[in-house]
């Protein structure tokens, strides 16, 4: 495979043309020299219709190559900016590759977070909640709910039925004391009777003495 079948740019394609152009009219010129001088050894100096032919074959190869110059100057100038060019996106390109390690980072670390607290033994685990058929039994409403709106339900019962039996505590533990201060009050009564009896009696002694004297 020649090399202009891997050449596709069209600025490319005309540099390597104009060289095969110069290249040619260079080898042109090389012949044309050569065959005036073989002439001239016969006989004698250059003709100036050689000497024309010559010089027009030399001012066709000067404007190739300097076409050809013009042209690789040009070439040489997009492939700096070319070079240029694939710098940035190749930063481009490994800025995006660094993000894109920074997400599966941050993806992974996620992923963790996530297994973690899926492990996590969390406290409500440990409630002494009553049975899923038991509270659906109750509360059939929530027989279609996810097990996460199911387990928020539950806990809530649990909750009420707390602040209820806690309400009943408090209740019973008010009448609890209204007992005690009554019973108090009542032991208070009864042993200030006794004082009064005991009283009582000692003030009725000397009046009993009185009738056995009379008896």
């Amino acid at each position: 495979m020649t090399v202009d079948a891997h050449i596709t740019d069209p600025s490319l394609a005309s540099v390597l043309e104009t060289s095969r152009a110069a290249r040619e009219q260079a080898q042109a010129l090389v012949d044309l020299i050569a065959q005036q001088q073989s002439q001239a050894n016969n006989n004698g100096p250059l003709s100036p219709d050689a000497l024309v032919a010559i010089s027009r074959q030399q001012k066709l190869l000067n404007t190739s190559l300097a076409h050809l110059r013009g042209l690789h100057r040009a070439a040489h100038l997009r492939a700096r900016e070319t070079k240029g060019l694939t710098a940035e996106a190749r930063h481009e390109v490994d800025v995006l590759h660094l993000q894109l390690q920074n997400l599966y980072y941050e993806q992974r670390h996620l992923e963790g977070e996530i297994a973690a607290c899926e492990g996590f033994d969390h406290t409500y685990q440990l409630l002494p909640l009553i049975p899923v058929e038991e509270f659906l039994a109750q509360h059939p409403e929530h027989a279609d709910d996810d097990e996460n709106t199911l387990m928020v339900a539950r806990i809530e019962h649990e909750r009420a039925e707390r602040e209820a039996l806690e309400q009943q505590r408090l209740e019973l533990q008010k009448r609890k004391q209204k007992l005690i201060a009554e019973n108090k009050k009542r032991r208070d009564d009864l042993a200030n009777l006794d004082k009064d009896l005991e009283k009582f009696i000692d003030a009725a002694k000397p009046i009993q003495k009185m009738f056995e004297k009379v008896v």
